[in-house]
């Protein structure tokens, strides 16, 4: 009786590639900051990055299009009195960014939709709460205007952004707070701290509703974020300091669903999830690759898909929405990844041939829309997001012709474009040179086709 040894899976063949060299955001000064945040934050509009200032905190903002090299005049968002540790956009308004800071506070900003013209240092709205510095900013998923902030003196605060008052605030942590992460409804939240617990946490209730000790049994910090099913997945670190990943149901923390040891790197493991998809992202600080695993209901659960590999360490890595990327090209996800003086943007593209719609490859996906206002939220509701279509930003190639010309090295495999064997690289020029003739003579022989229509032949 024979079975299939390999596993069925649409994103089996999913291949990362860094965009050109023109594509991407170069002369810009990352920030230093010894801190394991991201440090750069992205939406469909803007590309928002914490750099190195004097006197205070500062980070710049740029318009997704504004690409090439950045001028070292280009005016910052400088409204913190010291460094910047994270930045996080609100989902349900592209123009608006929460970043918090080593000064105590966090800040709400309006971003204007053209570039900025000068230096922006007036937030909309200043929330003073922590007595120590404040390093995690993430909104609420569902709900407009909710904000949740944790900071070195282990407290946890959620606000209300238009009122700017704080609605709850939480001190069950007696450590510091390495990471947190809302379910997809918001109802929840997961923390990992550096007392080595994970917690799960009713913010409405004011209390700790399951927690596991050691989910990772390494001293190293982790980080933890809910996925869609409702369970959480973990990176952290094992007693011999190797990197590892979890998987766990957190109404049964005692086993894990799967626990997985990857290598040997002192680089935290920062993930990115993908809710459609059911993917994760794994970006290490100082790693040069970006590896991919898809978590389903079958055994093992957690399975690895392929790894993005390129020449220099990232400093840090912007996740886009989904309603961000390019659907025509068969993009699922595009990151972006800092280097020293520049920011790479890189696409996670299935390998399609057809020009139609993927509808399997993009089920309607969170939209702008808050599901509900902070009052409702507060009271006891919880809504799932609001979805949208992503046939929306699909539109059809104009001719075959269009569509052919596309042919070029971007829509190969990366294992391809830079492979070091001289044969395939030639092959792929003929074929190329072969693709661009037959282009030319069509283009020539309709030419004359219409001249004689026209009688001018």
């Amino acid at each position: 009786m024979s079975r299939s040894i390999v596993r069925q899976s649409k994103f089996r063949h999913v291949f990362g590639q860094a965009v050109k060299a023109e594509q991407g955001y170069d002369d810009i000064r990352v920030s230093k900051v010894t801190w394991d945040s991201s440090f750069c934050a992205v939406n469909p509009k803007f590309l928002a990055v914490i750099v190195e200032s004097s006197g205070g905190g500062a980070f710049l903002v740029l318009p997704l299009s504004k690409t090439g090299r950045v001028d070292k005049n280009y005016p910052l968002v400088i409204g913190h009195s010291g460094p910047v540790l994270d930045i996080d956009w609100c989902p349900h308004d592209d123009n608006i960014l929460a970043s918090c800071s080593e000064d105590c506070t966090a800040m709400v900003w309006q971003i204007p939709d053209h570039s900025l013209t000068r230096p922006l240092s007036d937030p909309i709205v200043v929330l003073e709460g922590h007595s120590k510095r404040v390093g995690i900013v993430t909104w609420h998923p569902t709900a407009r205007n909710i904000l949740l902030t944790a900071g070195s003196d282990n407290l946890i605060i959620i606000w209300n952004v238009g009122t700017g008052e704080p609605l709850i605030s939480m001190d069950d942590h007696p450590d510091l707070i390495y990471s947190v992460s809302w379910n997809r409804n918001g109802s929840l939240f997961c923390t990992t701290c550096k007392d080595r617990r994970l917690r799960v946490c009713d913010p409405r209730k004011r209390e700790v509703v399951a927690e596991r000790l050691a989910p990772h049994e390494g001293i190293r910090p982790m980080r933890a974020i809910f996925i869609r099913d409702g369970n959480i997945f973990t990176t952290g670190f094992t007693r011999m300091s190797q990197r590892e990943l979890g998987l766990w149901d957190p109404t049964n923390f005692e086993e894990p669903i799967a626990l997985l040891e990857l290598d040997t790197s002192n680089g935290v493991l920062l993930p990115y999830y993908d809710a459609d998809a059911n993917m994760v992202y794994l970006c290490g600080k100082g790693d040069s690759s970006i590896r991919y695993f898809e978590i389903t209901e079958e055994p093992p659960y957690v399975h690895y898909l392929s790894t993005f590999s390129s020449k220099e360490p990232q400093r840090g890595m912007g996740f886009m929405p989904k309603r961000g990327v390019d659907v025509t090209k068969c993009e699922i996800a595009r990151l972006y990844k800092l280097l020293d003086k520049k920011c790479e943007p890189i696409t996670m593209t299935v390998p399609r041939k057809s020009d139609l719609f993927q509808d399997d490859l993009y089920p309607d996906t969170a939209g702008p829309d808050p599901a509900m206002e902070p009052e409702e939220w507060l009271d006891g509701r919880d809504e799932d997001p609001i979805l949208i279509s992503m046939r929306d930003g699909y539109v059809p190639p104009k001719s075959r012709e269009r569509s052919m010309s596309a042919l070029d090295t971007n829509s190969l495999p990366v294992s391809f474009e830079h492979d070091e064997h001289p044969k395939l690289l030639e092959e792929i020029q003929n074929l190329k040179a072969t693709v661009l003739s037959q282009e030319k003579r069509i283009c020539d022989l309709e030419n004359k086709l219409s001249q004689y229509a026209n009688g001018t032949a």
